[in-house]
């Protein structure tokens, strides 16, 4: 009888250990994935990057657990690693459906704000508005003296914006209609070609709104000045959503709730305005990947 009491002990105390192990494993597991779900890496477009940045700073302030790494890049390489898997959020200034090679219907897209482009020329040129047919004649090359377009006797120096530019899809859509770019500069950054342009006589390029400072002239289209006002009921043609997408077979808790408090009032009536973005709240229109615009 002791001899069998023995064994049924040792079989109840092995048992016991192999539950405890299971309970640890899956503990283990579930603060691994919680670990990792905690961890949120946001990368593209440089015209979203500072709201992005200081939202993100905020964010954790307010929320210890989280950790919220945000990276630069074009809009292409927000939307390409964020369709591979390799981010939790892919920044853009252009619809997932107007990038080659991204399926948008794998990613959810949350637009966050709307930012409004304008050309800018350094002070030099004398020209604070051109017609859209004038604008386009100059990123075409047919015009190349500002001579030409009312301004003084001095060449046109054009700095583009590098491929896969969310900013560049978007001021080309809106200008050149499908017409081909005149080769020039290219530059990757909204911040580059600020002070580009700022301190190089002749030259023209476009920016976001938020990156216009008092070194610069913004030009005026059609006498239509680039102001919020005007982006919200489309009078100002270049604009685009700003976007932050994510998977939508790899749902991370901590990127949702953070794209949540970035469309809060608090953001969008502080935030968003102070870094000179426009409300996605505020909008009048909408527009859809095919670049229609209707009312809302």
């Amino acid at each position: 009888m002791k001899k069998k009491s023995l064994v049924s002990v040792a079989i109840a105390f092995s048992a016991l250990g192999v539950i405890l192990a299971g309970c640890g494993s899956s503990a283990s597991k579930s603060s691994s994935s919680q670990s990792a779900n905690a961890k949120v890496t946001a990368v593209g477009s440089t015209a979203l990057q500072p709201l992005v940045e200081q939202a993100a700073s905020n964010y954790q302030k307010a929320n210890k657990g989280a950790n919220i790494t945000v990276q630069g890049g074009g809009s292409g390489t927000g939307l390409s690693q964020v369709a591979t898997g390799a981010v939790a959020i892919g920044n853009s200034d252009i619809f997932a459906e107007q990038q080659a090679g991204i399926k948008a219907n794998k990613l959810v897209d949350h637009q966050v704000a709307v930012v409004g482009m304008a050309p800018v020329v350094n002070k030099s040129a004398g020209v604070s508005n051109l017609s859209m047919s004038q604008l386009k004649g100059i990123f075409t090359g047919k015009f190349t003296n500002w001579k030409q377009v009312g301004g003084k006797n001095e060449k046109i120096t054009v700095v583009n914006r590098a491929q896969g530019s969310g900013t560049r899809a978007t001021f080309e859509g809106a200008v050149l209609e499908g017409a081909k770019a005149v080769k020039s500069q290219e530059q990757d950054s909204n911040g580059t070609v600020q002070k580009i342009v700022s301190s190089t006589p002749g030259t023209i390029s476009y920016l976001a709104f938020s990156y216009i400072n008092k070194k610069l002239e913004p030009v005026s289209i059609d006498h239509v000045k680039p102001v919020d006002k005007n982006v919200t009921n489309n009078k100002w043609k270049i604009w685009s959503y700003e976007h932050m997408y994510t998977p939508k077979a790899k749902t991370n808790k901590t990127a949702n709730k953070f794209i949540k408090y970035v469309l809060s009032d608090k953001v969008q009536k502080g935030l968003v305005q102070k870094l000179g973005y426009i409300s996605i709240h505020d909008m009048k229109v909408q527009k859809n990947a095919k670049n229609v615009v209707t009312e809302k």
